[in-house]
Order: structure tokens, then C-alpha cells, then sequence
């Protein structure tokens, strides 16, 4: 095949450090904007950036010229530079945690991961950060290893 074709979507979850809730309500469109920018210049569409005040998920269409920790670096250091400036919410305190989840997403369950991912604030008033974590990596049959999950 002289063409090459790759479509990966993938559903990133990454936290502040130690889950502290350093989103405020009022910065979180201004952040996820901010964020689908970043993807969006590094040829990674978003399809959906939505969050809470410890979290934020986002499903992106990973350019087939990027590596995957790239991007999530990018994204993070960028997003989190601007979360510390007047135009984010001003905490020079502001980090995201070390890691992150990234799990594929089928074409057939695009519609459900952007409504997840739209339903966060309902979703999260009954399950916590880290149990959904812990059902995400359930489903996708990723081993997490608490001792590292939570910094």
C-alpha cells in the first residue's frame, strides 16, 4: 500500500497533583479550550475535553506522526503553565500528577465515550476519581498498581 491510513481514538485521563481540586468551575471551559488548542496544534483533534475539579478527560484522534506520551506531555505542560496565569485560574500552585490513563476507543463507541465524558459533573457525584479509574482499567484489562496511581 503506497498510502498510510491509521485513525487511533483515544480516551485520556489525567489528574492534578494528588487529586486536589484546583479546577474551578468557572476556568474549566476556558481550560478544555485551551486544551483542544494544544491537540488541535499537534494535529490531534479532540473530540471531547470535559472534567471536574480534580480531573479531566479527553478523547482525541492521535495523529499517526506523534507518539502518544508526546502528546499527553504537551498537552499537560502547556495547559498546566496556563492554569497558573491570570487568564487560567492564577494558582502558581497548579500541577497536574505524574501519570495518566490512555485506553482506544472504538469508532462504533465514539458517541458513548463523548457522553461520558460530557456527564462528568452527574457522573462524579456518585463515584469517586479513583473507582473509576479502577472500573476504566477493569474494562480495558489494564493492570493498575495502586501504589503508583494516586501521587
Amino acid at each position: 500500500m503506497s498510502q498510510s491510513l491509521a485513525k487511533n481514538l483515544i480516551h485520556l485521563i489525567f489528574s492534578t497533583k494528588h487529586r486536589a481540586p484546583l479546577i474551578p468551575k468557572e476556568t474549566r471551559e476556558r481550560l478544555f479550550a485551551y486544551q483542544a488548542g494544544i491537540f488541535k496544534d499537534w494535529a490531534c483533534p479532540a473530540l471531547a475535553i470535559g472534567g471536574v475539579a480534580d480531573h479531566v478527560h479527553a478523547l482525541f484522534c492521535l495523529a499517526k506522526t506523534q507518539p502518544l506520551k508526546t502528546i499527553v506531555e504537551e498537552v499537560k505542560k502547556g495547559s498546566s503553565k496556563w492554569m497558573k496565569t491570570r487568564e487560567g485560574c492564577g494558582n502558581a500552585k497548579f500541577y497536574w500528577q505524574k501519570g495518566y490513563a490512555a485506553f482506544s476507543v472504538s469508532q462504533s463507541n465514539t458517541a458513548a465515550v463523548v457522553r461520558y465524558i460530557d456527564t462528568q459533573e452527574e457522573h462524579h457525584r456518585v463515584k469517586t476519581f479513583q473507582d473509576e479509574l479502577r472500573a476504566l482499567c477493569k474494562r480495558h484489562e489494564v493492570d493498575l498498581d495502586e501504589r503508583y496511581a494516586w501521587d
